[in-house]
């Protein structure tokens, strides 16, 4: 593995605290990715990309494993977003010719809501075993199985929200972001703990701003 991916190589140290390079890059790219996101800027896909990437070499070394598999549907779903919001179907555009910010049909949220739960006790009884059938190459037992499953499996689905840009996405990002920023903080990975409380404050702005942007749209535009 290359150094810059090692967590053990250190860049600085502050107030006690080793600041690896992987994790100060995946920091600092994850939260402008996250940032352009709230504000329904198209650049936040391929900037997401590359911090994922950084994530998933991360996550694999503090034995998050179920958050490592995520960064690979992050990545490929990254992609597909980027050609969601850029290639609308007709009667789908906003003013900017892209895709535009819609809700969820009741219907969906339940159905999403019980494929989450369910998907949450597959994966993490997969998890919580992954130690036992791939000694090799996960020589430690998962952490936190259960609770990590649920953020993976519930970030799908607010990513899958994400890129048909409903409104809805960012409350399930909320309450996402404030589980993993106690994860984090336990696993000792305390700068991307601090950034997902600051996820959590920018998932607030983000449903802010897609909702009035939602109510600005003529009425016979905003059903979808």
């Amino acid at each position: 593995m290359p150094d810059i991916l090692d967590i053990q190589n250190i860049f600085f140290t502050l107030w006690g605290y080793p600041m690896s390079y992987l994790e100060f890059a995946g920091v600092v790219i994850g939260g402008v990715a996250v940032v352009l996101s709230a504000r329904a800027n198209i650049w936040s896909w391929p900037i997401g990309a590359v911090s994922v990437t950084l994530y998933f070499f991360l996550f694999y070394q503090i034995q998050l494993y179920p958050d490592m598999f995520l960064q690979v549907f992050f990545l490929i779903t990254n992609i597909q977003g980027w050609w969601r919001w850029t290639h609308p179907r007709p009667g789908e555009e906003d003013r900017h010719l892209e895709l535009r910010i819609s809700r969820m049909p009741r219907r969906q949220v339940i159905t999403w809501s019980a494929a989450g739960l369910l998907g949450t006790l597959m994966l993490g009884m997969f998890a919580q075993n992954l130690h036992r059938m791939l000694p090799l190459v996960f020589n430690q037992p998962s952490a936190f199985p259960y609770l990590d499953s649920f953020t993976t499996v519930m970030s799908i689905v607010a990513t899958y929200m994400m890129i048909q840009k409903r409104v809805e996405c960012w409350y399930v990002w909320l309450f996402i972001d404030a589980i993993l920023t106690y994860m984090y903080f336990i696993k000792g990975v305390k700068v991307v703990s601090i950034e997902y409380g600051i996820f959590c404050l920018i998932a607030l702005q983000g449903a802010y701003l897609w909702t009035r942007e939602y109510n600005s749209y003529p009425v016979k535009s905003a059903t979808s």
